[in-house]
């Protein structure tokens, strides 16, 4: 059985969400979109959550690199589904739903491994 994929999704809220309101869209649209967009991606097949952290008492402003404003860590089963997480801030509605998650919020995922000692690692006696 191969192992899961350790992904850290590092998130970055954008000046849009700063300038809110706009448009008919409430800094609660896109508070309700964000948690709908996270039960999605705990909900989807082959993600294990792990655990969140938000940043946002030591990082004002936006973000739009590291450090970022708040993380998911999660082990996910591929890259695919990988793709799928990310892709819901491509389809999670706002408000009316003219407007996406994208346009408040941004993510990169980080994908990697468990902290371990690599199997070709030999440790001394």
């Amino acid at each position: 059985m191969a192992q899961p994929l350790r992904v850290l999704f590092c998130i970055g809220i954008n000046q849009n969400f700063f300038d809110l309101p706009t448009d008919g869209i409430e800094i609660g649209d896109v508070w309700q979109a964000f948690v709908s967009m996270m039960d999605q991606l705990k909900a989807l097949p082959g993600v294990d959550f792990i655990g969140d952290m938000d940043d946002d008492s030591h990082l004002v402003g936006p973000s739009d690199g590291w450090p970022w404003t708040c993380y998911i860590l999660a082990d996910v089963d591929t890259q695919e589904t990988v793709k799928a997480a990310c892709n819901l801030f491509r389809t999670t509605p706002v408000a009316d739903g003219r407007a996406k998650l994208w346009r408040f919020a941004k993510v990169e995922a980080r994908i990697g491994r468990a902290l371990t000692v690599r199997e070709d690692v030999e440790l001394p006696d």
